[in-house]
């Protein structure tokens, strides 16, 4: 007995389902490409599988609806892979684990994958329904949204049709998204020089915060543990003569990191200086981020083993001035429209390998030139502490566009089902529309989805009933468009 199997809408929970036994994280994607490509074949339905794996499926028009502009529906179908340190989970293989808790659809102690699987599992299940209206049908299923739209970017705008598009991939009820920030990410390799040294090895290890979507959960100031980790590390450099031996903190550059740690060299009589100053700073971050991150542990481990091969003061500290310096957190808001972050910045990952450390950044802007302006920030600190520094995954900006045919009909289907204006809203994050709206210039967009919470963490989870909401407000919006 498959766990959703009772929930209606019951054919999108059965392929929400489906899709979980699935592996899909960023960058294995294969396996669920082919799922939905057997899907069309299994139904005679036209599909294109390209060579980004992404996937369209095209379903002709509804009785009625053939000389309607075609309508394109679109989702992502990877998510990000995140787990607690004790979670016993490959992603690579093992199935998510769904259960239901009152009103919510969870995966036990990972992400659930809602983000972007419940557009998917409308669009698939709206396919495999004759009875509902609607114009041509394109359903466009991407692949490597969370870690670059690299699918999008891959795109070949020829082999899309429709003249409008609609985005699922919005997280709350009740809100039609006119316009996403841009992005561009940034890694910052800090070359590693090695000296020996005769130390004691002690581990600092901080866990516990919320972490979150980086461009959705940037506004609520929530602790980066790899910004905290370093405001430590700057503190004992203040006081006490030590060596790096690692620094680690996050998995993902869009999602705020939860966890980072530190093993440093120090000499043995200077260990509980080290213990007074890392007590110290947990109380005050602990102050700093009451009522926002009130779980934030802060631990200090005595590790058996002595330092041999350490990393050299110079190394040490342009680590700590990078940790500190590099940009962080909202960096500023809209004057146009309230509450709206329009520019920030993530230190998502911090990595140490083999010969240098690695600083992985995500910086977001509605406004072109300011996201820019941020990585010319961090370009030139590199450039002071000789670092290397590379850029990826540049995507555009959607900007708003206040004749949208689209939004109009939207918020009048909206209003006559529920008796409620929907709100109209622009995103601190990145969504695929940007591209779209770039390669395929005049199409009329829109973005919105069903109630999901705490994405991109291990605690995400799904309102069943608000999934039914919007599946009656898709289909509505599918039968009233006629021109």
């Amino acid at each position: 007995m498959r766990v959703l199997e009772k929930l209606e809408p019951q054919k999108v929970f059965k392929y929400f389902e489906e899709m979980s036994m699935i592996p899909r994280g960023s960058g294995n994607e294969k396996e669920i490409s082919d799922y939905l490509v057997k899907f069309a074949k299994d139904r005679n339905l036209e599909v294109v599988q390209d060579s980004a794996l992404n996937v369209i499926i095209t379903k002709p028009a509804s009785k009625g609806y053939e000389n309607v502009p075609g309508v394109i529906l679109q989702g992502h179908m990877d998510m990000v892979c995140e787990k607690n340190k004790d979670t016993q989970h490959d992603f690579e293989k093992d199935p998510l684990k769904l259960r239901i808790d009152g009103d919510y659809v969870y995966a036990t102690d990972t992400t659930l994958g809602a983000d972007n699987g419940i557009a998917v599992a409308y669009a698939l299940a709206i396919l495999d329904d004759d009875s509902i209206e609607h114009p041509m049908l394109q359903v466009l299923v991407t692949t490597d949204e969370e870690t670059g739209m690299g699918g999008a970017m891959n795109l070949d705008p020829t082999v899309i049709k429709g003249k409008y598009l609609l985005n699922l991939d919005s997280e709350e009820e009740g809100k039609f998204l006119v316009s996403c920030a841009g992005g561009l990410r940034t890694k910052v390799n800090l070359g590693i020089n090695f000296t020996d040294a005769a130390r004691k090895l002690v581990k600092i290890d901080l866990k516990g915060l919320q972490g979150g979507h980086s461009g959705m959960e940037i506004i609520k100031q929530r602790g980066n543990s790899n910004k905290l980790i370093g405001r430590i590390l700057n503190e004992i450099d203040n006081a006490v003569d030590f060596n790096l031996v690692s620094l680690n903190g996050g998995s993902k550059n869009n999602a705020i990191p939860r966890e980072a740690e530190a093993i440093i060299a120090v000499e043995e009589a200077a260990i509980n200086q080290v213990k007074e100053i890392v007590s110290k700073a947990e109380t005050e971050f602990k102050n700093e981020l009451k009522g926002i991150d009130d779980n934030l542990i802060v631990e200090v481990v005595d590790l058996e083993e002595n330092s041999t091969k350490v990393m050299d003061k110079d190394t040490t500290k342009k680590a700590i001035a990078l940790l500190t310096l590099i940009p962080d957190g909202v960096d500023t808001m809209s004057m146009d429209i309230k509450d709206l972050v329009q520019s920030s910045t993530n230190i998502g990952i911090v990595k140490t390998k083999e010969n240098d450390i690695e600083f992985d950044s995500a910086t977001r802007s509605s406004v072109g030139s300011l996201k820019f302006a941020i990585v010319d920030r961090i370009t030139k600190l590199a450039e002071l502490v000789g670092a290397e520094i590379s850029t990826s995954g540049d995507y555009p900006e959607w900007q708003y566009d206040k004749d949208s045919k689209l939004r109009i009909l939207c918020e009048k289907v909206h209003k006559e089902l529920t008796g409620k204006d929907a709100e109209i809203v622009a995103l601190h994050a990145g969504l695929e529309c940007g591209l779209f709206k770039e390669k395929l210039h005049d199409v009329d967009m829109i973005s919105f989805g069903p109630n999901l919470y705490d994405v991109h963490t291990p605690n995400e989870h799904m309102s069943i009933s608000s999934v039914q909401n919007v599946w009656k407000l898709l289909l509505e919006i599918l039968k009233n468009i006629k021109a």
